[in-house]
């Protein structure tokens, strides 16, 4: 281990005073737990703590909780939920706020003691590849964890703070990184931090990790199979993006290791002379679609954004206007920012027909277009009829403000959008006064 990383990790390993305040909080919690479950006559009932926090291979300040509590297989689903529900309700009401979660099914989410706890019930399943609940697996992972992970806890914090200072880390919906299990499996796998980096630079997609032989053809940039469920990749929710982007991270560090790629740096907001200044330094177009965030559940949501962003680009582009590139931005409301080579486009456009030796189609095209009082001129050009018509659109904005329902939307975003937006052009996107929108342009302009 390089002085340097010895030195982050003197700054990122939780102090003895804070592992012992964990360690007593989830005792206490999980004791509390089943204390509730006998009170309430809900038997067979096991408690556990999952996770980082379970693993050993937590950041010091990540102050989260994840307590599971697993019942019966043979336990119908809407009893698992009430008992689920009940336990955690009861146990909330000593913390400072809770309120309930929603994956699968619901679970209820506390603060307690300046700790984030997820209070999860699952099935006590006997085989991770035949789960009930998406969450039944869980446990399984982390037994896996805790029997393979000693010794190596530090290269874990090492390796999940250099993901998170490059933004490859989280494998939420939003983010599309490396999640935290992967990350530890990373590790055991190749033995260590050095390890992971020098094999990653060299990582390409389709990239394979066994831990089990693959029951099923995957087809993402990273594979590695769960070893408690050879039908699953863990990296499924990586993206090509974020996969390449560890992968230049990791060949830049070995090059020339510096403590910078330990630390996030966060991009200050812009101010309206800032983002004016930028703008015409780049002399593109911006426009920006605004309406109010949908009030459901980030995994929900993401998905139908990344979904309405392609569709839009598709639009734009099927249309002529040259796409730089696009970004979501998300508070409680919703921006897409699309940069153009230019939101203004031409009158005519030229429309080009059949080869004229190709006489039926030819001819079809010809009486089509040229009684036409609104074509600007027809004639042949390498061969083929053309006819230089007038666009439906000539601006983005006007695009978008007749066409966005046409787009791939998602149930949320589609009444969101028909509920009320907003298309801001140029120097109009000052009006979005948000700190954070401010700083998402500082980079994204």
């Amino acid at each position: 281990m390089l002085p340097l990383e010895k030195k982050v990790l003197g700054s990122i390993k939780p102090s003895l005073e804070e592992k012992e305040k964990l360690e007593k909080t989830a005792g206490y919690l999980i004791s509390r737990a089943i204390q509730i479950a006998k009170k309430e006559h809900i038997t067979d009932v096991k408690v556990q703590l999952v996770g980082s926090a379970a693993r050993n291979t937590w950041i010091t300040g990540t102050h989260d909780l994840d307590i599971f509590i697993s019942f019966d297989p043979s336990l119908p689903r809407e009893k698992l939920e009430e008992y689920g529900l009940l336990i955690g309700h009861e146990l909330a009401k000593e913390g400072r706020s809770w309120e309930e979660g929603y994956a699968e099914h619901p679970y209820t989410k506390m603060n307690y003691a300046g700790f984030d706890v997820d209070i999860v019930p699952c099935y006590r399943v006997t085989d991770a590849s035949r789960i009930i609940s998406a969450v039944d697996r869980t446990p399984f992972h982390n037994r896996f964890i805790k029997e393979r992970i000693k010794g190596l806890e530090d290269d874990v914090l090492l390796l999940k703070q250099f993901m998170k200072a490059g933004g490859a880390y989280g494998s939420e919906l939003k983010t599309r990184g490396f999640s935290g299990y992967l990350t530890e499996l990373l590790i055991i796998h190749y033995g260590s931090f050095k390890n992971v980096l020098e094999a990653a630079a060299v990582w390409e997609p389709k990239q394979k990790i066994e831990f089990l032989k693959p029951t099923k053809e995957f087809i993402e940039p990273l594979q590695v199979i769960d070893p408690t469920d050879a039908g699953r990749n863990v990296a499924a929710a990586l993206s090509l993006n974020k996969f390449c982007l560890f992968i230049a991270l990791c060949r830049q560090y070995l090059e020339e290791p510096k403590e910078s790629y330990f630390s996030r740096k966060i991009a200050p907001p812009l101010s309206d002379g800032e983002i004016i200044q930028r703008m015409n330094e780049r002399k593109s177009s911006i426009i920006a679609l605004k309406f109010h965030s949908p009030e459901v559940v980030e995994d929900i949501v993401y998905p139908q954004l990344f979904k309405m962003q392609k569709s839009v680009e598709a639009l734009l582009e099927k249309q002529d206007f040259q796409l730089i590139k696009s970004g979501i931005w998300v508070g409680r409301d919703v921006v897409l920012t699309i940069e153009l080579e230019n939101s203004q486009i031409a009158t005519v456009k030229k429309h080009r027909g059949p080869p004229v030796w190709v006489k039926q189609h030819a001819e079809m095209f010809r009486e089509k277009y040229t009684d036409r009082t609104d074509v600007f001129a027809f004639y042949i050009e390498d061969g083929k009829y053309v006819a230089e018509v007038p666009r439906k659109y000539t601006t983005a904005s006007s695009l978008l403000e007749n066409e966005i329902h046409s787009c791939s939307l998602g149930k949320q975003v589609s009444k969101s959008l028909k509920d009320k937006y907003e298309i801001l052009s140029g120097k109009n996107i000052l009006q979005i006064k948000d700190i954070n929108y401010r700083a998402f342009l500082n980079e994204f302009l």
